[in-house]
């Protein structure tokens, strides 16, 4: 732009200047012929000095013209190798991220084996670890006295009883409370059942449990009322009734106490207690 401006104001003053030539030769008659032939003079050397002002600024401008596209030219070719190397870099992540998702196949196929062959030999130690509880299960009974009574159990069972009971004397009814369910549900027909159900019944009505502790007392006695810790269970059922405020209850549990077991020391407990009752 800045050349098309200087070329079309060159050429407007030459323009001018030769208007001027033509019309002083136009009118030499006015004025003497040699001022005439001086003027005629001056003005071509104005017009000569003038073109070559003109022809040297249109050079000029041709030779910023012909930078400023060389210019052009090397900033495109710049700009093509930048691009060129963008898409060598492209190509070149995605063969990376090609061969990072062909090693993640590939580690996940060995984890997957891996832990298949985990499972199997953890399926083989609890295969061998099942064969020797089966053993231990298969060794003879062991004769026990429990309340007065005499029975066979099995040594595991034996095990389990005592580190049951152990817990409830140690005070801790909470762990003890789910040893002894645990052990009324994996040997029901044992015969420490009676006296699981009763001390079952003691770690409830410690845990304030008083609702379960009863089941467990009242099933105790009916399924074994000659046992020697029967009085005692249904003396407990009614601490449980007063305990949850249920006097009357309690009141009715301690006189079948009295009817059913009238010489148990649990009875003459249940006697001073229905003192305070009245």
């Amino acid at each position: 732009m800045r050349f098309f401006s200087n070329f079309h104001l060159s050429t407007r003053s030459a323009a001018a200047a030769s208007f001027l030539l033509i019309s002083l030769a136009a009118n030499a008659g006015i004025f003497d012929d040699d001022e005439a032939r001086k003027a005629i003079l001056d003005l071509r050397q104005q017009l000569t000095s003038l073109n070559a002002t003109v022809n040297n600024n249109l050079t000029a401008a041709q030779q910023r013209s012909a930078d400023e596209i060389t210019q052009l030219r090397r900033s495109m070719l710049e700009l093509q190798n930048q691009i060129d190397r963008q898409k060598s870099d492209i190509s070149q992540l995605r063969g990376d991220n090609e061969l990072l998702a062909k090693n993640l196949a590939e580690m996940q196929i060995r984890q997957k084996d891996m832990l298949q062959s985990a499972e199997q030999k953890l399926q083989a130690v609890e295969q061998r670890s099942q064969a020797v509880e089966q053993k231990l299960t298969k060794l003879d009974p062991v004769k026990v006295t429990l309340d007065g009574r005499e029975f066979s159990v099995d040594p595991n069972e034996k095990r389990d009883f005592d580190a049951a009971f152990v817990l409830f004397r140690s005070g801790d009814f909470v762990k003890s409370q789910k040893a002894l369910y645990d052990f009324i549900q994996r040997y029901p027909g044992s015969g420490y059942g009676a006296s699981a159900l009763y001390w079952l019944g003691n770690a409830q009505y410690s845990n304030r449990d008083y609702k379960e502790a009863i089941i467990n007392f009242r099933s105790m006695i009916s399924k074994n009322p000659d046992h020697v810790r029967a009085p005692e269970a249904m003396l407990s059922v009614a601490n449980c009734q007063l305990e949850m405020k249920d006097a009357k209850s309690a009141k009715k549990t301690l006189e079948d106490l009295m009817k059913t077991y009238p010489k148990s020391e649990a009875a003459f407990a249940g006697v001073e207690r229905l003192r305070t009752l009245k």
